[in-house]
């Protein structure tokens, strides 16, 4: 059974012909009523005329506070500039009624409107601005209520995704197939080398705890993912030995940066399984980390093409892009093209999340 739903754009419309249209019917009929004097031919039009300048003034201020206004932190000057966005179309509201009003009257009355004074102009000046600072404030305030209910569905779902991106990252990455390719790795290893046999099972180990760990955090310190990264590289590097290159270029003063758990890890196995892994030769990983005004910009290059591999890659960069939406919305950036030989994932965050 499908379900009746108004978009967010025709909600406007709807109570703009119902915030104007109300009052503007209202003032018509006790004009009608109670006026004798003036026809009720122009009392509808004056009406209807009210309505018009009411939905089209108070749309240009929708405009202009939604274009030119942020609310996101209210300062002295986000006040004064509201107060005289708010004043300008005010008057020129106050203008466009007189002067329609007054050919209308010309027209349907056949005769010129009578005299007004200053004060009648101030008076309608002061009942136009009153009835749109209503308007504005009812505006701001379903405003507010509709973006604290998309803050409230987004943090849901910012949880829900962290969580299963988590445990797609535990499956998709560190999953039964690595751990076993790398159990039969270090087997082998052991009848070469002990130590670094060792070396490798702590390792290991470490790599483990560190992706069980990041399902209890949204974020780790760059540093830590940094060394999960290295402990990676130097597993892969027992099954692909020569073939496997890496380099690592991280600007200095970035390590205890915060950033979402098994991000740079997520690149890097990207680029082994489905770059270096390709080629007979190998190739080389190369992860660079640096600062770029205001953004922490996170580059994983590697050797080879950029190909379809199926759901699988999909999915991790689905992950990637999901994750960087809701964590930091339109200040993260995140692509992955191929540039000559190479294929180059980038990410870029806001340093100051």
């Amino acid at each position: 059974m499908s379900t009746f739903k108004i978009s967010k754009r025709s909600w406007f419309w709807v109570l703009q012909l119902i915030g104007w249209g109300l009052p503007g019917g209202l003032n018509a009929y006790s004009k009608i009523v109670y006026i004798k004097s003036i026809s009720a031919e122009y009392v509808i039009a004056e009406g209807i005329l009210f309505v018009i300048t009411g939905i089209l003034f108070s749309t240009i201020l929708r405009f202009l506070i939604r274009n030119r206004i942020s609310f996101d932190s209210i300062t002295s000057k986000t006040i004064v500039r509201t107060i005289i966005v708010f004043l300008v179309v005010g008057i020129l509201m106050t203008v466009c009624t007189e002067v329609v009003a007054q050919l209308l009257y010309l027209t349907i009355e056949g005769k010129g409107m009578p005299s007004r004074s200053l004060i009648n102009y101030v008076s309608t000046f002061v009942n136009m601005s009153l009835l749109l600072f209503l308007w504005l404030v009812l505006y701001l305030s379903v405003k507010s209520i509709w973006k604290s209910q998309k803050n409230k569905v987004e943090r849901l779902k910012l949880k829900t995704t962290l969580k299963e991106s988590q445990l797609n990252t535990l499956k998709g990455q560190i999953n039964p197939h690595f751990m076993f390719n790398s159990l039969n790795n270090i087997r082998g290893l052991m009848l070469e080398d002990v130590h670094k046999s060792r070396d490798m099972i702590t390792k290991l180990s470490e790599l483990l705890r560190y992706s069980l760990n990041s399902n209890k955090v949204d974020v780790i310190s760059l540093h830590e993912e940094i060394e999960m990264v290295r402990n990676y590289i130097e597993l892969s590097k027992i099954q692909f030995e020569k073939r496997l290159q890496y380099k690592e270029e991280i600007e200095d003063g970035l390590l205890d940066i915060k950033i979402p758990p098994m991000l740079i890890q997520m690149l890097v196995e990207n680029a082994i399984k489905h770059g270096i892994s390709d080629q007979v030769d190998g190739g080389e990983v190369f992860l660079k980390i640096f600062k770029q005004d205001l953004l922490l910009s996170i580059g994983v290059n590697n050797t080879g093409k950029l190909k379809d591999h199926g759901s699988s890659t999909k999915i991790g960069l689905q992950n990637i892009q999901e994750r960087l939406r809701l964590l930091y919305g339109k200040s993260s950036f995140f692509s992955l093209t191929e540039v000559g030989n190479e294929v180059v994932a980038l990410i870029k965050i806001p340093l100051h999340e």
